[in-house]
């Protein structure tokens, strides 16, 4: 089958108004009318524009070219479908470069002037017929692709695993659920492809895909920053001062860790590898911020023995050099 672009022969886009039809037929039918051209292959130009016209003037017509092609008059004269006993073949062009195409007696030059360079990318083409090139080939739409927030806590991205979404046809209104499984250590930012699961496809079309974005909840204790833990470790006065032990929540349970004598509020600590879980392999860090707390009322004894500090003590933490004795 032999296909005609009647939009090249009238030299003007597949998105041609009726208006822009009409103008293009006209002026190339002056042009090429055998009354007026006597160049050779003139006469056979002018049936070619003639007939190009008589198909894209017809609104009816020329959907079903565009859907069909040269088989235009058959799907007409079958109610707009194939033939009775035909077979659907379905190629997935996705993906396929013109060289899979050079023994197919120049198809892929064929697709080329149908559709234009680069219109498989999204698509399949359906040949209606036992093989392509006994058929009427025509573009199917594959549905758009879709995006869709999906919130998750710390706990939960860290651990990964399965999760039940709800999504809503909005065509039909029905919900369905899918379980969707979670990478472990997924990040906010990354997302998570459902295939098939986005915007329906047209003519037969494949589906589209749905990308779920990944959005985390704030946390009450721990701060991401790539894949490092941020969190704050509060200490009494005298623990600062001292030394102690104290208890650290991480991701997998509460830790102990060791308060150095002499620290400040801001002094950080570091845990190798109790941060964010990489999906690789291993974790960030954690780190803890020390932050000094002291009671906001004082018993009569607590109030004696920080008067008597202030008394014999000589640290000047507001002196120019912090933290000297004067």
């Amino acid at each position: 089958m032999t296909y005609k672009d009647y939009y090249a022969i009238l030299g003007v886009d597949k998105t041609a108004s009726q208006d822009d039809i009409q103008s293009a037929y006209r002026k190339l039918a002056r042009k090429y009318h055998p009354d007026v051209n006597k160049e050779a292959g003139a006469e056979d130009t002018f049936k070619e524009i003639g007939e190009a016209y008589e198909v894209l003037k017809d609104p009816e017509k020329r959907q079903k070219y565009d859907r069909y092609g040269s088989a235009w008059k058959v799907a007409q004269q079958s109610g707009g479908a194939p033939p009775p006993g035909y077979e659907d073949v379905w190629v997935d062009m996705s993906g396929v470069s013109d060289d899979a195409f050079s023994g197919m007696s120049g198809f892929s030059s064929f697709f080329e002037q149908l559709f234009g360079g680069g219109a498989r990318r999204g698509g399949a083409w359906r040949a209606s017929g036992a093989t392509p090139r006994g058929g009427a080939w025509r573009w199917t739409m594959a549905g758009t692709d879709q995006e869709a927030r999906l919130t998750l806590s710390l706990e939960e991205a860290a651990r990964g695993g399965p999760r039940d979404i709800s999504l809503t046809d909005p065509e039909t209104g029905q919900t369905k659920t899918y379980t969707v499984t979670i990478p472990r250590g997924i990040r906010p930012g990354q997302r998570i492809r459902l295939a098939r699961l986005g915007g329906k496809g047209r003519d037969g079309g494949q589906a589209g895909d749905l990308y779920l974005y990944v959005e985390l909840l704030p946390h009450a204790t721990f701060r991401l920053e790539g894949r490092d833990l941020y969190t704050t470790l509060a200490a009494t006065p005298w623990e600062a001062a001292l030394g102690a032990d104290a208890t650290l929540s991480t991701l997998d349970g509460p830790v102990r860790v060791k308060i150095p004598a002499g620290s400040s509020s801001g002094r950080r600590i570091r845990l190798r590898g109790r941060g964010f879980p990489d999906p690789q392999g291993g974790a960030g860090d954690l780190y803890a911020d020390i932050q000094i707390a002291v009671p906001k009322t004082l018993t009569d004894e607590e109030r004696r023995l920080f008067e008597q500090l202030a008394r014999c003590s000589t640290f000047q933490p507001r002196s120019l050099e912090t933290g000297s004795r004067v």
